[in-house]
């Protein structure tokens, strides 16, 4: 199975983080140095993705601006010298024609974002990646993904779950476990956001899929589910019906980005995870922790 396409939801309001993103982009609040969607998008292309897919909303044109060249500023970091700067800009450059962008008109949820990019993934299967979820961890989430893919039957989904608290299983969309084979497992039915006590497992489905072109069919006649929304998970329990489900346990930290705790809390794990900024931040933590 080989994943050449990512799409990237970005069309969403970020109303967790207001009113840091009440101008701007929840996608482009950095973590350390970059922007959350430079992030993903290394991500994927370390896992090999070749078109990126982006569904954007209104507000949102500094996503696209950030992955073109800027010539004002490239002419004055090579008339300044500054030649690491500037290749710290060619490293994340893309290449011409391989990102493409599309509107979500109305926020009508992540299944509906993910139908919106229909005609740009045609028949073949692609990636989901939610830029406002991170995992730390060389090889990335979608690298594991993809290894896991190359075993699998052709038709075959694949979606990124890690285990909750039991107490908050009603929070997330959760899956059953059938056979196992090491950290990948057949998914053995799904369910968004389950009444308490009716979870099938622990384990949460969260910001990562390899799904099948199959899923778009069904989405484009979608009712709407949880909070009055397109939800992908149905659409994909609706897919499970003729195709297998795989659920793979990924290795890494997940960041929860989208809320503020979390979007702190990111921001101190990827700078400890920096040798450049590593001492300096544990210098400055323990100063004010002794306050």
């Amino acid at each position: 199975m080989k994943i050449r396409k990512a799409v990237f939801p970005v069309a969403g309001l970020g109303t967790r983080v207001l009113p840091a993103t009440k101008a701007m982009p929840k996608e482009m609040l950095t973590i350390v140095d970059k922007p959350l969607i430079q992030y993903v998008v290394d991500e994927a292309r370390e896992a090999g993705i070749e078109h990126f897919v982006f569904v954007t909303g209104r507000n949102k044109g500094v996503i696209e601006d950030h992955f073109d060249r800027m010539f004002e500023l490239d002419t004055t970091l090579a008339a300044r010298g500054k030649k690491a700067e500037q290749e710290i800009l060619a490293a994340n450059q893309p290449e011409a024609g391989a990102m493409s962008f599309t509107r979500q008109q109305a926020p009508l949820g992540l299944g509906h974002a993910v139908w919106c990019a229909r005609d740009i993934v045609g028949d073949e299967p692609f990636a989901v990646v939610l830029p406002d979820e991170l995992v730390l961890n060389t090889p990335g989430c979608l690298a594991q993904m993809i290894a896991h893919a190359g075993k699998l039957d052709a038709k075959s989904n694949l979606i990124a779950v890690e285990a909750v608290p039991e107490h908050l299983t009603h929070q997330y969309g959760i899956c059953g476990v059938g056979k196992r084979n090491g950290n990948i497992f057949e998914v053995d039915g799904m369910v968004e956001k389950p009444p308490k006590g009716t979870a099938p497992s622990n384990l949460s489905i969260t910001g990562r899929y390899i799904l099948q072109p199959e899923i778009f069919k069904i989405l484009e006649t979608q009712e709407r589910g949880a909070g009055g929304e397109i939800q992908l998970t149905d659409a994909m329990i609706g897919l499970s019906k003729t195709q297998k489900f795989y659920g793979v346990e990924f290795e890494g930290e997940r960041h929860d980005c989208g809320s503020k705790s979390g979007f702190l809390r990111a921001n101190i794990a990827y700078g400890m995870a920096r040798t450049d900024l590593r001492d300096g931040l544990r210098a400055e933590m323990k100063r004010y922790l002794e306050k």
